[in-house]
Parts: structure tokens; sequence; C-alpha cells
């Protein structure tokens, strides 16, 4: 395991939490985005959008996924893990 020497500290878990709460709001039509951090790189997001109309909930998460996949690419990445989402159309 290599070491890795950060120049400058990690970003704020509240400013993280806003970060996702953009990328969810620019990569798909909402309602309502709900972004909370639980600790370090851990979070929970709740998304309403019209746009969850008839799918599985699988696939409902999955559009959430892909719109903040760049947050949680790489080893540095400040997304470790997406503790609950909730996704619903109202």
């Amino acid at each position: 395991m290599a070491i890795q020497i950060m120049s400058e500290p990690p970003p704020e878990p509240s400013e993280i939490a806003a970060r996702i709460r953009a990328a969810i709001e620019e990569g798909m039509p909402t309602e309502a985005v709900t972004v909370t951090a639980i600790s370090p790189g851990h979070f929970e997001i709740d998304v309403v959008s019209a746009e969850f109309e008839g799918l599985p909930r699988v696939k409902q998460q999955q559009r959430v996924y892909a719109t903040i996949q760049p947050l949680m690419a790489g080893d540095s990445a400040p997304v470790h893990a997406v503790d609950r989402m909730t996704t619903r159309t109202s």
C-alpha cells in the first residue's frame, strides 16, 4: 500500500455534500435534492424527480450514481460511500 502525501487538507464534508447536490441537480431534472454528510466520505442522499416515474428502484439509483460518479472515482475520491439513497417521484 502506498502512502499518499496531501499538500492541503481534504474538503469539509459539508462542502462535498454541496458538490454532490450540485452534480445531481446539473445531471438530471429534480424537484428536490437533499444530501447529508454522515461522516468524512459517507453521505445520505434523497432525490425527488419526475424522471423516476415507471422506473424500478435500481434504475432510479443508477441515474443518481451516474451524476456523482466523478466524485467517487479514483483513490482520493471525496465520496467513499452513499450509506443510504432514497429516490421518489413526489
